[in-house]
Parts: C-alpha cells; structure tokens; sequence
C-alpha cells in the first residue's frame, strides 16, 4: 500500500469517525477536527454520499447554507466497521514496526530501557 493509498484511508477512518460522534458540522471544522483540507474533506464526503455510506442534508435550523447534517447509513454502519478494522490492523504492523526500531536503535546506543 503506497503512502497516499495510506493516508486516504486513514482519512476516511477519522471522517467516519467523527460522522458517528457529531453529524452537524461544516467541512471546514471537520478539516480542522481531523487536520485535512477542506477539499480533502468534501471529496471524501462526496465519494461517501455516492456510495451511500453517508446520507446529507442541510440543517434545518441554520441561518447559512454551510452546515449540513451528515448520517451514517445502514451501508454506512457495516463500512465504518471494516474500515475500523483495517486501520486498527494498519496501526498494528506501523506499531509492531516502530518496536523493532526502537529496540535496533536502543542497542545502538547501548541501552536498554529509556
């Protein structure tokens, strides 16, 4: 899996996320809440609603046209699942990974607990 490849899911995992936590919001603060651009974020979106793993409608109490409510559909339930599933495999293997470095370079340091 190349770096974008990584970073797109990764982007999708915390999007999702954040729709099971808070369904109202602008793109721009999901932007800031998960540190992408708002483009990133609208692309996202965009991709999720076509696949129907998001529905979106506007608020229906705000004053801008900005703000939408975004909701998890049924489809969209089991796809967050998977998609959890994998980044928490991902996550595991970076973690597992970066264990091993740490212990490579503590022996070149001649330490053995930091």
């Amino acid at each position: 899996m190349n770096k974008d490849n990584k970073f797109n899911r990764d982007v999708e995992y915390y999007l999702l996320r954040e729709i099971a936590l808070r369904s109202e919001f602008t793109q721009l603060e999901m932007a800031g809440k998960i540190g992408v651009s708002v483009g990133k974020v609208n692309y996202v979106l965009s991709a999720f609603v076509q696949k129907g793993i998001v529905k979106m409608e506007n608020f229906k109490q705000s004053k801008s046209k900005k703000g939408y409510l975004y909701l998890l559909t049924p489809n969209g339930i089991k796809e967050k699942k998977r998609i959890t599933l994998n980044f928490i495999k991902r996550k595991m293997k970076e973690y597992e990974s970066l264990e091993q470095e740490i212990g490579k370079a503590r022996q070149e340091i001649g330490e053995d607990v930091v």
